[in-house]
């Protein structure tokens, strides 16, 4: 994501926004340049690890280099993965909103249901919903590395 944040600042102070906490002009910039700084540095430590992750794997278990099973479970397949398992959940989600039930997953918070979740309550934290879906992918991943190197020796 490329933006100017110069002029994303001066359109915010022309259109009467701002960003809590940060006076308007260029503190608005340095705010959105520091920000945008920090997430590029974020993303970029994670694709990096999406690249050493199944180097990693095949070393642990023992696989050659340039076998199939690493490059099936390289970067660009586990994003592709990722990003399929979110949409087929968004499209469940909706299917499941159309027919007037609560929803997919009760104390999940997909996109459009944060209006719904009243305060408190007993659904589990954002955080630990992360880590739980976290793990149970990555247990996958290892289990399907280890099923397939088995079948092809």
């Amino acid at each position: 994501m490329m933006f100017q944040p110069s002029q994303i600042s001066e359109d915010l102070k022309r259109n009467g926004g701002y960003i809590p906490g940060v006076r308007p002009g260029k503190p608005t910039a340095d705010f959105l340049d520091f920000t945008m700084t920090r997430l590029t540095f974020a993303g970029a430590i994670f694709l990096t690890a999406l690249f050493v992750l199944p180097v990693l794997t095949g070393k642990v278990v023992g696989l050659p280099p340039g076998s199939l099973v690493l490059q099936f479970f390289g970067g660009t397949s586990l994003l592709i993965m990722v990003g399929v398992v979110l949409d087929v959940m968004r499209q469940v989600e909706t299917q499941l909103l159309q027919k007037h039930y609560d929803g997919f997953l009760r104390k999940g918070k997909l996109k459009g249901r944060y209006d719904r979740l009243g305060p408190g309550g007993d659904s589990a934290s954002r955080t630990a919903l992360v880590y739980l879906w976290t793990v149970i992918a990555v247990l996958i991943v290892i289990g399907m590395t280890v099923y397939i190197y088995k079948r092809l020796h």
